[in-house]
Protein backbone atom coordinates (compact mmCIF):
# COMPACT_ATOMS: atom_id res chain seq x y z
CA UNK A 1 0.00 0.00 0.00
CA UNK A 2 0.93 3.49 -0.61
CA UNK A 3 2.76 5.41 2.07
CA UNK A 4 0.73 9.09 3.21
CA UNK A 5 2.72 11.89 3.95
CA UNK A 6 1.48 13.56 7.24
CA UNK A 7 -0.47 10.39 7.99
CA UNK A 8 -2.08 11.80 11.26
CA UNK A 9 -3.31 14.53 10.42
CA UNK A 10 -5.55 12.84 7.35
CA UNK A 11 -6.89 10.47 10.00
CA UNK A 12 -7.83 13.24 12.21
CA UNK A 13 -9.35 14.95 8.64
CA UNK A 14 -11.52 11.78 8.65
CA UNK A 15 -12.35 12.08 12.80
CA UNK A 16 -13.63 15.99 11.95
CA UNK A 17 -15.85 14.79 9.07
CA UNK A 18 -17.69 12.19 11.46
CA UNK A 19 -18.48 14.61 13.57
CA UNK A 20 -19.24 17.04 11.08
CA UNK A 21 -21.78 14.29 10.48
CA UNK A 22 -22.62 13.69 14.09
CA UNK A 23 -23.45 17.45 15.00
CA UNK A 24 -25.73 17.74 11.53
CA UNK A 25 -27.61 15.07 13.08
CA UNK A 26 -27.88 16.14 16.56
CA UNK A 27 -28.84 19.97 15.16
CA UNK A 28 -31.22 18.92 12.95
CA UNK A 29 -34.05 18.85 15.80
CA UNK A 30 -33.26 22.29 16.96
CA UNK A 31 -33.16 24.46 13.80
CA UNK A 32 -36.44 22.11 12.57
CA UNK A 33 -38.01 23.31 16.12
CA UNK A 34 -40.35 26.09 15.46
CA UNK A 35 -41.43 24.06 12.99
CA UNK A 36 -42.26 20.92 14.63
CA UNK A 37 -43.73 22.46 17.56
CA UNK A 38 -46.54 23.62 15.20
CA UNK A 39 -46.65 20.47 12.93
CA UNK A 40 -46.96 17.71 15.74
CA UNK A 41 -48.59 20.01 18.15
CA UNK A 42 -46.33 20.60 21.25
CA UNK A 43 -45.51 22.94 23.84
CA UNK A 44 -42.10 24.76 24.65
CA UNK A 45 -42.02 22.71 27.88
CA UNK A 46 -42.63 19.39 25.93
CA UNK A 47 -39.38 20.35 23.46
CA UNK A 48 -38.10 20.13 26.65
CA UNK A 49 -38.33 16.70 26.98
CA UNK A 50 -37.41 15.63 23.68
CA UNK A 51 -34.44 17.61 24.20
CA UNK A 52 -33.92 16.20 27.83
CA UNK A 53 -34.58 12.60 26.42
CA UNK A 54 -30.96 12.95 24.08
CA UNK A 55 -29.38 14.35 26.93
CA UNK A 56 -30.32 12.19 29.37
CA UNK A 57 -28.89 9.61 26.88
CA UNK A 58 -26.12 11.13 25.84
CA UNK A 59 -25.05 11.57 29.65
CA UNK A 60 -25.35 7.98 31.20
CA UNK A 61 -24.12 6.51 27.61
CA UNK A 62 -20.67 8.49 27.33
CA UNK A 63 -18.52 6.32 29.84
CA UNK A 64 -20.09 3.48 29.00
CA UNK A 65 -19.17 4.41 25.01
CA UNK A 66 -16.01 5.09 26.20
CA UNK A 67 -15.43 1.58 27.88
CA UNK A 68 -16.36 -0.19 25.29
CA UNK A 69 -14.38 1.83 22.30
CA UNK A 70 -11.14 1.02 24.74
CA UNK A 71 -12.31 -2.67 24.89
CA UNK A 72 -13.79 -2.95 21.26
CA UNK A 73 -10.57 -0.50 19.64
CA UNK A 74 -11.31 2.41 18.18
CA UNK A 75 -11.49 0.99 14.69
CA UNK A 76 -14.63 -1.45 14.94
CA UNK A 77 -15.98 0.16 17.98
CA UNK A 78 -16.42 4.07 16.44
CA UNK A 79 -17.48 2.48 13.34
CA UNK A 80 -20.52 0.47 15.08
CA UNK A 81 -21.63 3.70 16.94
CA UNK A 82 -21.76 5.74 13.61
CA UNK A 83 -24.00 3.12 12.30
CA UNK A 84 -26.07 3.21 14.56
CA UNK A 85 -26.65 6.91 15.63
CA UNK A 86 -27.49 7.29 11.59
CA UNK A 87 -30.10 4.76 11.53
CA UNK A 88 -31.94 6.53 14.69
CA UNK A 89 -31.71 9.84 12.94
CA UNK A 90 -33.53 8.54 10.24
CA UNK A 91 -35.62 7.08 12.41
CA UNK A 92 -36.78 10.54 13.61
CA UNK A 93 -39.20 10.66 10.25
CA UNK A 94 -41.53 8.50 11.67
CA UNK A 95 -42.48 10.64 14.87
CA UNK A 96 -45.90 11.59 15.02
CA UNK A 97 -46.08 13.49 18.47
CA UNK A 98 -43.41 15.08 21.04
CA UNK A 99 -43.65 11.14 22.75
CA UNK A 100 -42.56 9.32 19.61
CA UNK A 101 -39.64 12.31 18.58
CA UNK A 102 -38.34 11.70 22.67
CA UNK A 103 -38.30 7.91 21.90
CA UNK A 104 -36.24 8.18 18.78
CA UNK A 105 -34.11 11.16 20.25
CA UNK A 106 -32.93 8.92 23.03
CA UNK A 107 -31.80 6.31 20.74
CA UNK A 108 -29.78 8.87 18.76
CA UNK A 109 -28.24 10.12 22.50
CA UNK A 110 -27.44 6.48 23.53
CA UNK A 111 -25.18 6.11 20.04
CA UNK A 112 -23.46 9.90 19.42
CA UNK A 113 -22.44 9.91 23.14
CA UNK A 114 -18.86 8.05 21.29
CA UNK A 115 -18.43 10.85 19.15
CA UNK A 116 -15.86 12.98 21.41
CA UNK A 117 -14.48 9.94 23.29
CA UNK A 118 -13.73 8.00 20.12
CA UNK A 119 -12.20 11.37 18.87
CA UNK A 120 -10.18 11.72 22.02
CA UNK A 121 -8.83 8.67 21.64
CA UNK A 122 -7.36 9.30 18.52
CA UNK A 123 -5.53 11.74 19.31
CA UNK A 124 -4.10 10.41 22.85
CA UNK A 125 -2.96 6.97 19.85
CA UNK A 126 -1.20 9.58 16.95
CA UNK A 127 -0.19 12.63 18.57
CA UNK A 128 2.50 13.46 21.30
CA UNK A 129 1.31 15.42 24.47
CA UNK A 130 2.85 18.61 22.58
CA UNK A 131 0.58 18.70 19.71
CA UNK A 132 -2.45 17.13 20.94
CA UNK A 133 -4.62 20.17 21.54
CA UNK A 134 -3.82 21.73 17.83
CA UNK A 135 -5.12 17.96 17.03
CA UNK A 136 -8.34 18.57 19.39
CA UNK A 137 -9.08 21.94 18.01
CA UNK A 138 -8.83 20.34 14.26
CA UNK A 139 -11.49 17.64 15.41
CA UNK A 140 -13.33 19.34 17.18
CA UNK A 141 -13.85 22.06 15.06
CA UNK A 142 -16.18 19.39 13.24
CA UNK A 143 -18.89 19.92 16.22
CA UNK A 144 -19.23 23.51 15.36
CA UNK A 145 -19.02 22.66 11.49
CA UNK A 146 -21.85 20.39 11.58
CA UNK A 147 -24.05 22.55 13.69
CA UNK A 148 -23.33 25.50 11.53
CA UNK A 149 -24.09 23.69 8.21
CA UNK A 150 -27.41 22.09 9.70
CA UNK A 151 -29.56 25.71 9.52
CA UNK A 152 -28.96 25.84 5.55
CA UNK A 153 -28.74 22.57 4.74
CA UNK A 154 -32.00 20.92 7.19
CA UNK A 155 -34.43 24.26 6.15
CA UNK A 156 -33.65 23.21 2.64
CA UNK A 157 -34.36 20.13 2.66
CA UNK A 158 -37.55 20.80 4.91
CA UNK A 159 -38.72 23.27 2.74
CA UNK A 160 -38.34 21.29 -0.78
CA UNK A 161 -39.46 17.70 0.46
CA UNK A 162 -40.52 18.07 3.90
CA UNK A 163 -39.36 17.95 7.73
CA UNK A 164 -39.19 14.05 7.33
CA UNK A 165 -36.78 14.35 4.57
CA UNK A 166 -34.23 16.38 6.49
CA UNK A 167 -33.98 13.95 9.22
CA UNK A 168 -33.18 10.70 6.58
CA UNK A 169 -30.96 12.56 4.71
CA UNK A 170 -28.37 13.71 7.30
CA UNK A 171 -28.91 10.04 8.95
CA UNK A 172 -28.10 8.28 5.58
CA UNK A 173 -24.72 10.40 4.82
CA UNK A 174 -23.73 9.32 8.51
CA UNK A 175 -23.90 5.20 6.91
CA UNK A 176 -21.48 5.83 4.10
CA UNK A 177 -18.91 7.51 7.09
CA UNK A 178 -19.32 4.77 9.13
CA UNK A 179 -18.02 2.09 6.18
CA UNK A 180 -15.69 4.67 5.32
CA UNK A 181 -13.50 4.57 8.67
CA UNK A 182 -13.76 1.06 8.93
CA UNK A 183 -12.44 0.56 5.43
CA UNK A 184 -9.36 3.28 6.30
CA UNK A 185 -8.46 3.54 9.96
CA UNK A 186 -6.14 1.44 11.68
CA UNK A 187 -3.80 2.04 14.92
CA UNK A 188 -0.50 3.63 13.89
CA UNK A 189 1.12 0.64 15.01
CA UNK A 190 -0.81 -1.28 12.31
CA UNK A 191 -1.83 1.24 9.79
CA UNK A 192 -0.15 0.24 6.28
CA UNK A 193 -0.34 3.52 5.05
CA UNK A 194 2.00 4.71 7.61
CA UNK A 195 6.32 4.52 6.61
CA UNK A 196 7.61 1.47 8.28
CA UNK A 197 9.84 3.52 10.05
CA UNK A 198 7.59 5.68 11.71
CA UNK A 199 5.12 2.30 12.45
CA UNK A 200 8.13 0.85 14.40
CA UNK A 201 8.55 4.70 16.16
CA UNK A 202 5.50 4.45 16.83
CA UNK A 203 5.58 0.91 18.37
CA UNK A 204 8.64 1.89 20.38
CA UNK A 205 6.99 5.24 21.85
CA UNK A 206 3.99 3.05 23.50
CA UNK A 207 6.37 0.20 24.53
CA UNK A 208 8.25 3.00 26.25
CA UNK A 209 5.23 4.34 28.18
CA UNK A 210 5.34 3.13 32.04
CA UNK A 211 2.98 0.42 32.34
CA UNK A 212 0.42 1.47 34.13
CA UNK A 213 -1.99 -1.10 36.44
CA UNK A 214 -5.87 -1.00 35.37
CA UNK A 215 -7.55 1.92 35.92
CA UNK A 216 -11.23 1.35 37.29
CA UNK A 217 -14.08 3.53 37.25
CA UNK A 218 -14.32 4.06 40.58
CA UNK A 219 -10.18 4.71 41.15
CA UNK A 220 -10.89 7.85 38.14
CA UNK A 221 -14.12 8.91 40.07
CA UNK A 222 -11.73 9.10 43.47
CA UNK A 223 -8.74 11.35 41.91
CA UNK A 224 -8.62 15.25 42.66
CA UNK A 225 -7.78 15.68 38.73
CA UNK A 226 -10.90 13.99 37.66
CA UNK A 227 -13.20 16.79 39.59
CA UNK A 228 -10.36 19.26 38.04
CA UNK A 229 -11.63 18.35 34.72
CA UNK A 230 -15.73 16.96 35.67
CA UNK A 231 -16.73 19.94 37.46
CA UNK A 232 -15.63 22.93 34.64
CA UNK A 233 -17.07 20.59 32.05
CA UNK A 234 -20.21 20.74 34.36
CA UNK A 235 -20.48 24.66 34.46
CA UNK A 236 -19.17 24.99 30.82
CA UNK A 237 -21.93 22.64 29.02
CA UNK A 238 -24.75 24.62 29.26
CA UNK A 239 -23.93 27.21 26.97
CA UNK A 240 -23.18 24.65 23.86
CA UNK A 241 -26.78 22.61 24.74
CA UNK A 242 -28.06 26.33 24.34
CA UNK A 243 -26.56 27.11 21.18
CA UNK A 244 -27.53 23.53 19.73
CA UNK A 245 -31.12 23.41 20.91
CA UNK A 246 -32.48 26.66 21.73
CA UNK A 247 -31.11 29.68 19.94
CA UNK A 248 -33.50 28.79 16.52
CA UNK A 249 -36.65 28.77 18.72
CA UNK A 250 -35.17 32.08 20.63
CA UNK A 251 -34.69 34.01 17.57
CA UNK A 252 -38.41 32.58 16.59
CA UNK A 253 -39.74 33.55 19.93
CA UNK A 254 -38.11 36.07 21.23
CA UNK A 255 -36.39 37.85 17.92
CA UNK A 256 -39.60 37.73 15.50
CA UNK A 257 -37.56 36.00 13.17
CA UNK A 258 -39.17 32.90 10.57
CA UNK A 259 -37.63 29.71 9.25
CA UNK A 260 -35.64 31.72 6.16
CA UNK A 261 -34.43 34.22 8.37
CA UNK A 262 -33.20 31.23 11.22
CA UNK A 263 -31.18 29.34 8.29
CA UNK A 264 -29.85 32.95 7.30
CA UNK A 265 -28.39 33.75 10.63
CA UNK A 266 -28.52 30.75 12.91
CA UNK A 267 -25.07 29.08 11.11
CA UNK A 268 -22.95 32.08 12.31
CA UNK A 269 -22.69 31.67 16.08
CA UNK A 270 -21.04 28.13 14.76
CA UNK A 271 -18.85 29.62 12.35
CA UNK A 272 -17.51 31.92 15.05
CA UNK A 273 -17.21 28.33 17.27
CA UNK A 274 -15.01 27.30 14.74
CA UNK A 275 -12.37 29.51 14.48
CA UNK A 276 -12.38 29.67 18.23
CA UNK A 277 -11.48 25.38 18.76
CA UNK A 278 -8.74 25.77 16.17
CA UNK A 279 -7.16 28.33 17.48
CA UNK A 280 -7.92 27.26 20.88
CA UNK A 281 -5.65 24.26 20.32
CA UNK A 282 -2.74 26.76 19.26
CA UNK A 283 -3.51 28.75 22.06
CA UNK A 284 -1.59 26.38 24.02
CA UNK A 285 1.75 25.81 21.92
CA UNK A 286 1.53 29.30 22.25
CA UNK A 287 1.89 30.18 26.09
CA UNK A 288 3.85 27.82 26.22
CA UNK A 289 6.76 29.23 23.99
CA UNK A 290 6.07 32.34 24.15
CA UNK A 291 5.15 33.04 28.06
CA UNK A 292 7.10 29.95 29.47
CA UNK A 293 4.33 27.78 30.75
CA UNK A 294 4.62 24.24 31.32
CA UNK A 295 1.44 22.07 29.37
CA UNK A 296 -1.12 21.95 32.14
CA UNK A 297 -0.92 25.64 32.83
CA UNK A 298 -0.86 26.68 29.30
CA UNK A 299 -4.43 24.59 29.31
CA UNK A 300 -5.58 26.19 32.75
CA UNK A 301 -4.70 29.23 31.43
CA UNK A 302 -6.41 29.20 27.94
CA UNK A 303 -9.42 28.31 29.42
CA UNK A 304 -9.54 31.02 31.82
CA UNK A 305 -9.02 33.49 28.98
CA UNK A 306 -11.85 31.82 27.30
CA UNK A 307 -13.93 31.78 30.33
CA UNK A 308 -13.82 35.61 30.59
CA UNK A 309 -15.17 35.76 26.82
CA UNK A 310 -18.74 33.82 28.13
CA UNK A 311 -19.32 37.39 29.34
CA UNK A 312 -20.75 38.04 26.06
CA UNK A 313 -23.83 35.61 25.57
CA UNK A 314 -24.23 36.44 29.28
CA UNK A 315 -25.62 39.97 28.06
CA UNK A 316 -27.92 38.78 24.79
CA UNK A 317 -31.06 40.28 26.99
CA UNK A 318 -29.30 43.89 28.04
CA UNK A 319 -29.31 44.40 23.71
CA UNK A 320 -32.81 45.63 21.41
CA UNK A 321 -31.52 44.47 17.96
CA UNK A 322 -31.50 40.35 17.24
CA UNK A 323 -28.54 40.65 14.95
CA UNK A 324 -26.40 42.15 18.27
CA UNK A 325 -27.76 39.28 20.15
CA UNK A 326 -26.08 36.78 17.59
CA UNK A 327 -23.21 38.82 17.42
CA UNK A 328 -23.05 38.15 21.12
CA UNK A 329 -23.84 34.72 20.43
CA UNK A 330 -20.98 34.49 18.15
CA UNK A 331 -18.69 35.55 20.72
CA UNK A 332 -19.73 32.98 23.01
CA UNK A 333 -19.44 30.08 20.38
CA UNK A 334 -15.79 30.71 19.87
CA UNK A 335 -15.15 31.72 23.32
CA UNK A 336 -16.68 27.87 24.31
CA UNK A 337 -15.00 26.20 21.82
CA UNK A 338 -11.54 27.32 22.57
CA UNK A 339 -12.26 26.29 26.40
CA UNK A 340 -14.02 22.60 25.26
CA UNK A 341 -10.65 21.72 23.36
CA UNK A 342 -8.17 22.47 25.81
CA UNK A 343 -10.98 20.78 28.55
CA UNK A 344 -10.94 17.72 26.33
CA UNK A 345 -7.27 18.06 25.65
CA UNK A 346 -6.72 18.13 29.33
CA UNK A 347 -8.29 13.93 29.88
CA UNK A 348 -5.15 13.29 27.31
CA UNK A 349 -2.70 14.53 29.41
CA UNK A 350 -4.13 13.49 32.98
CA UNK A 351 -5.41 9.72 32.08
CA UNK A 352 -3.52 6.98 30.90
CA UNK A 353 -3.89 6.06 27.13
CA UNK A 354 -5.46 2.86 28.01
CA UNK A 355 -8.70 4.58 29.84
CA UNK A 356 -8.63 7.87 28.05
CA UNK A 357 -11.69 7.66 26.64
CA UNK A 358 -13.88 5.63 29.49
CA UNK A 359 -11.93 8.90 31.59
CA UNK A 360 -13.21 11.49 29.09
CA UNK A 361 -16.52 9.58 28.37
CA UNK A 362 -16.81 10.12 32.28
CA UNK A 363 -15.97 14.05 32.61
CA UNK A 364 -18.55 14.09 29.19
CA UNK A 365 -21.14 12.75 31.43
CA UNK A 366 -21.08 15.12 33.92
CA UNK A 367 -20.69 18.36 31.48
CA UNK A 368 -23.79 16.87 29.94
CA UNK A 369 -25.79 16.40 33.12
CA UNK A 370 -25.00 20.26 33.18
CA UNK A 371 -26.55 21.03 30.02
CA UNK A 372 -29.33 18.53 30.64
CA UNK A 373 -30.39 20.36 33.94
CA UNK A 374 -29.69 23.67 32.10
CA UNK A 375 -32.51 22.99 29.36
CA UNK A 376 -34.83 21.44 31.82
CA UNK A 377 -35.02 24.96 33.50
CA UNK A 378 -34.75 27.08 30.09
CA UNK A 379 -38.23 25.20 29.13
CA UNK A 380 -40.19 25.10 32.72
CA UNK A 381 -39.11 28.93 32.61
CA UNK A 382 -38.50 30.34 29.39
CA UNK A 383 -42.25 31.31 28.95
CA UNK A 384 -42.08 33.05 31.86
CA UNK A 385 -39.23 34.92 32.88
CA UNK A 386 -38.41 35.04 29.08
CA UNK A 387 -34.49 33.55 27.78
CA UNK A 388 -32.82 36.64 28.87
CA UNK A 389 -32.18 36.04 32.62
CA UNK A 390 -31.54 32.23 31.61
CA UNK A 391 -28.43 33.13 29.52
CA UNK A 392 -27.34 35.36 31.73
CA UNK A 393 -26.35 32.58 33.90
CA UNK A 394 -23.97 31.49 31.09
CA UNK A 395 -21.63 34.45 31.78
CA UNK A 396 -21.09 33.46 35.67
CA UNK A 397 -20.27 29.57 34.61
CA UNK A 398 -17.31 29.22 33.24
CA UNK A 399 -15.55 31.73 35.18
CA UNK A 400 -16.37 29.86 38.00
CA UNK A 401 -15.32 26.36 36.22
CA UNK A 402 -11.67 27.90 35.89
CA UNK A 403 -11.47 28.94 39.07
CA UNK A 404 -12.07 25.39 40.00
CA UNK A 405 -9.70 24.30 37.76
CA UNK A 406 -7.10 26.26 38.72
CA UNK A 407 -7.99 25.10 42.74
CA UNK A 408 -8.09 21.41 42.18
CA UNK A 409 -5.97 20.52 39.18
CA UNK A 410 -2.97 22.74 40.34
CA UNK A 411 -1.16 23.12 37.02
CA UNK A 412 2.00 25.06 38.44
CA UNK A 413 2.81 22.81 40.87
CA UNK A 414 2.11 19.77 38.74
CA UNK A 415 4.14 21.34 35.99
CA UNK A 416 6.95 22.02 38.34
CA UNK A 417 6.65 18.42 39.37
CA UNK A 418 7.07 16.98 35.75
CA UNK A 419 9.99 19.50 34.66
CA UNK A 420 11.91 18.07 38.01
CA UNK A 421 10.96 14.28 37.93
Amino acid sequence: MTTVRRLRWWIIGLVCVGTILNYLARNSLGVLAPQLMHDLNFTTQQYSYVVGAFQLAYTVMQPICGAIIDSLGLKVGFALFAVAWSLANMAHGLAGGWVSLALFRGLLGVSEAAAIPAGIKAVSEWFPPKDRSVAVGYFNAGTSLGAMIAPPVVIWLSLAYGWRSAFIVTGAIGLVWALAWYLLYESPTRHRALKPEERERASAAIAAEPKAPRVSTLTLLRQRAFWAIAIPRFLAEPAWQTFSFWIPLYLAKERGMDLKEIALFAWLPFLAADAGGILGGYLSPFLMKYARLGLLTSRATGISLAALLMIGPGCVGLVASPYMAIALFCIGGFAHQALSVLINTLTTDVFPREAVARANGLVGMFGWMGGLGFSLLIGALADTVGFAPLFSLLGVFDILGAVILFLLLQPRRRDLQAAYA
